[in-house]
């Protein structure tokens, strides 16, 4: 049940504990009761509410940043993340295999602000060796919602004998 339970939530956060039981069939203090418990257990970290800000002309800008790093002795990888995700800008870090350790997302009022954190904060860090920044210039999907439902349409040509 707490795994159905999760992808209703996952998909949908609005949906109320009743709403929930009623798609399990299951009672509704049971339900309360599960999601009591992964919120406890830190299974559920929290509620979001995923937003298209490029349709409200936001200018907000977000980055993706490779870091490589050289981990502390005994404390690996974790006490590099931990001082990184600490910063206000970052939104999301994420250990990496390949040719890189972090993966960092940032957002920004504009390219100077994301280029000043990634100067003055992300590689003044003594074990950040190096850094490369991309920057996201259109999200068409994230989280599994497609953001222009124009782009649904199937554009090929029509071939007929």
């Amino acid at each position: 049940m707490k795994k159905d339970i999760l992808e209703i939530l996952e998909n949908d956060s609005r949906k109320t504990v009743d709403e929930i039981a009623l798609m399990l069939g299951k009672p509704a203090a049971d339900v309360a009761a599960a999601i009591a418990e992964m919120e406890a257990d830190n299974v559920i970290c929290g509620y979001s509410t995923l937003i298209n800000w490029e349709s409200i002309k936001d200018d907000l800008v977000t980055a993706m940043i490779e870091v490589k790093v050289t981990p502390k002795r005994d404390m690996g990888f974790e006490h590099i993340a931990r001082r990184i995700y600490g910063f206000s800008e970052v939104k999301s870090v994420f250990l990496m295999s390949g040719g890189y350790d972090l993966l960092v997302m940032i957002e920004g009022k504009n390219l100077k602000e994301v280029s000043t954190f990634v100067s003055t904060k992300l590689s003044a860090l003594d074990s950040v060796l190096s850094t490369a920044t991309h920057f996201v210039l259109k999200r068409y999907k994230e989280h599994g919602v497609i953001f222009d439902k124009s782009t649904e349409s199937d554009e090929r040509m029509i071939v007929s004998p």
